[in-house]
């Protein structure tokens, strides 16, 4: 199972040049959330996404989970999956007051199979507003380099 790490902002250039090989951040944005994430492989730049998007409103470091969900995405494009996993996340805060506190994917036959450690809502310090749902204006999620990246806003 793979922890939800966090990353420094910074200017672009500073980012580029010291980012680690993995990781995500928050870019500013007028009214709602927008995240960039990076991994060497398409798996860990989905779970990289998933800690950003948590990220912008809760404080999961050191939590342990209480539970566990496992779901499939797609099968279907890049972008596709990676909205479809987002969706679910926010579906699942939304619908059992549940977050993750940690992510694992692994792809499958054109899709990806997730697992999310999760933890009740109340258990962990809100620091931002909830997301209410994954928008697909300006969303990037493709090969970048060696390795992935994504940017994605999220509806708060």
């Amino acid at each position: 199972m793979v922890d939800l790490p966090g990353t420094a902002g910074g200017g672009l250039e500073a980012v580029m040049a010291e980012r680690p090989a993995a990781g995500h951040r928050s870019v500013p944005h007028t009214a709602d959330v927008r995240i960039e994430a990076w991994a060497p492989s398409r798996e860990r730049c989905v779970v990289e996404a998933v800690a950003a998007t948590v990220g912008n409103f809760a404080e999961v470091s050191g939590v342990l989970p209480t539970a566990s969900v496992r779901f499939r995405a797609g099968p279907g494009p890049d972008a596709d999956l990676l909205v479809a996993v987002l969706d679910e996340v926010v579906y699942l805060i939304d619908t059992a007051g549940r977050l993750p506190v940690a992510a694992q994917v692994e792809a499958g036959d054109g899709s990806l199979d997730v697992r999310l450690a999760m933890v009740d809502a109340d258990r962990v310090e809100l620091v931002g507003a909830v997301p209410k749902g994954v928008s697909l204006h300006e969303l990037w999620f493709g090969r970048e380099g060696a390795g992935w990246s994504c940017s994605v806003t999220i509806d708060v």
